[in-house]
């Protein structure tokens, strides 16, 4: 932490702030330029931040040099991870392509939707078994009956399963069928969800809340890796502005971003940022050229009947094009499309 001096701080002003630090445990260390003297801290931040050393006399500005995420910064973890989910991986070097219905409604529709999605390349299946929506008359999910259908879907395709729990008290049930958890836009900063789903041993996807930060963001995903879990991998999912021409506005300069902050993968969702379905394929190139490391889409063999985000579902003739674009575009930005590993004896 860095404390910048008002030109008219006096002596008495930085000893004043040395003194406070030093009985706080810190150290402090003044540097005096030609018209600012500037205070280096060292020492434990959290406690630095109680001492409410803006409102103290002579200081000009606090600022904060060391990031608050400790666990999933790349300052004590330079290299870029990978999150293996079942056999496949996420991370650099790949790209991985998770896709599926955003609800499961019946036996017959997710499986379908799985083997589009498998047909496409993908190599996740994702789809929602409880669905937290903005209305409470909307379609809320199948609950663990939605879990036992994705269970089902996994046997017959071998497609680990990416599903989304929303309250703690679900996350043993959730856990006991999934591969790996998603935590979604609403229940980002859910801090009682966010450590549950860090204790329980399994991947998480953590999607950025519709308002949040980055910092807000990764500061989320800390109470995950607090628990014992690294296990991370962050979605980007577009976020609430003034636009109203999409569903929510696609941040794609985010990815960069949080891949030089985090060591965490980060992956894109073209579906929940755009909204439609002629927006899912052009924002699907945006995500793999900006060098994200997945994407996460929509599917449905039957997008009019859909009873969740039918417009923005993938059907036939676009998996086609999302085919290729997956096999030709990875290359150009010297990576693969992921795949399921052979399974180590």
């Amino acid at each position: 932490m860095v404390i910048v001096m008002a030109p008219e701080a006096t002596q008495q002003d930085i000893e004043a702030i040395v003194g406070l630090v030093s009985r706080a445990g810190g150290d402090a260390f003044v540097s005096r330029g030609v018209n600012r003297t500037i205070i280096g801290l060292v020492g434990d931040i959290a406690r630095f931040m109680n001492l409410n050393l803006g409102g103290m006399s002579g200081v000009a500005e606090v600022m904060r040099v060391s990031t608050p995420y400790k666990l999933v910064s790349r300052d004590h973890h330079p290299e870029r991870s990978t999150v293996r989910v079942g056999n496949v991986p996420i991370g650099p070097g790949t790209i991985t392509l998770i896709a599926g219905p955003c609800a499961v409604e019946t036996p017959d529709q997710t499986l379908a939707a799985a083997r589009m999605a498998q047909a496409a390349g993908a190599t996740l299946l994702r789809g929602g078994a409880y669905k937290p929506r903005t209305s409470p008359y909307a379609f809320q999910g199948l609950g663990e009956a939605g879990l036992r259908i994705l269970a089902d879907v996994r046997a017959e395709t071998g497609l680990p399963i990416v599903t989304e729990v929303v309250d703690a008290h679900d996350v043993e049930l959730v856990a006991s069928y999934a591969d790996m958890l998603q935590v979604g836009t609403r229940n980002a900063q859910n801090f009682g969800l966010l450590q549950a789903v860090g204790s329980v041993g399994k991947p998480v996807m953590l999607k950025r809340g519709m308002s949040a930060t980055i910092e807000e963001w990764l500061m989320a995903a800390e109470y995950i890796a607090q628990r014992g879990n690294l296990e991370i991998v962050l979605c980007e999912r577009g976020i609430r502005t003034f636009e109203t021409a999409t569903r929510n506005t696609l941040d794609i300069s985010a990815v960069p971003v949080v891949q030089r902050l985090a060591h965490l993968p980060v992956i894109v969702d073209p579906s929940h940022s755009g909204g439609r379905r002629d927006l899912v394929l052009p924002l699907t190139r945006a995500a793999i050229a900006v060098g994200a490391d997945g994407v996460i889409i929509d599917v449905h063999p039957t997008p009019e009947q859909a009873l969740c985000d039918g417009p923005q579902a993938l059907v036939d003739g676009d998996l086609d094009e999302l085919g290729r674009i997956v096999r030709e575009l990875p290359p150009l930005m010297g990576r693969t499309l992921a795949t399921g590993l052979t399974p180590v004896a």
